[in-house]
């Protein structure tokens, strides 16, 4: 199945409660997308749709840089594990010089063409692991990627010796670091009780201290 017509078939453009400026392809019903994806089209190389919701740390990221423009205006930006692209997408509104979204889920890379065609901006895309790669960037945003313990560990330490100036957002996921860390900003961010724990998630928005 071709991931453009994937996502346009089973997403619509909306706003992310926090962050109103952007619209994104994003599931309308929760369950039904899930299991449909994992359970139905799994067998045609079709990954859980992470791409499809705008996951809380995600939002709080972004809400902070278009908030707090001058920390990307005029620098080159890796948006990690991007998913829809809604970091990314903040910060090219945000005047970033240059933004790369890197996702391994190439229905993730699709979504994201298609958010930044949504939203007019042109943003640059990646499905390679970039974890331990070279770092050609000014300032690397995370968010919401502490959810399993191999994956955390792995982009820490590549994060820790990255120079570059790195921002996190974290809803309190079990393998975020628990030290090493500024806490910008925090916000109430809506969700669901579909995906998460609770309707509200209090989100932090961190800066990585060396």
């Amino acid at each position: 199945m071709n991931p453009h017509d994937f996502i346009r078939a089973n997403a619509s453009l909306m706003a992310p409660p926090l962050v109103p400026e952007i619209a994104l392809y994003l599931a309308t019903e929760v369950v039904p997308l899930w299991r449909k994806t994992e359970e139905e089209l799994e067998q045609m190389g079709v990954p859980p749709p992470y791409w499809a919701f705008a996951w809380a740390g995600g939002q709080a990221l972004a809400r902070y840089i278009l908030d707090h423009p001058e920390i990307v205006a005029g620098k080159r930006v890796l948006d990690f594990g991007a998913g829809s692209g809604l970091v990314g997408l903040a910060a090219a509104r945000a005047g970033a010089a240059s933004v790369r979204c890197a996702d391994i889920d190439a229905f993730a890379v699709a979504a994201i063409q298609a958010n930044a065609d949504a939203n007019g901006f042109a943003l640059a895309t990646t499905s390679e692991d970039v974890i331990g790669g070279p770092v050609p960037y000014d300032v690397i945003l995370v968010g919401d990627m502490c959810y399993e313990r191999p994956l955390a560990e792995r982009l820490m330490a590549w994060l820790i010796a990255a120079p570059a100036e790195i921002l996190l957002g974290d809803p309190g996921r079990s393998y975020f670091p628990k030290s090493g860390l500024t806490q910008l900003a925090s916000y109430n961010v809506r969700t669901t009780r579909e995906l998460e724990d609770r309707e509200i998630r209090e989100t932090g928005v961190w800066r990585l201290t060396r």
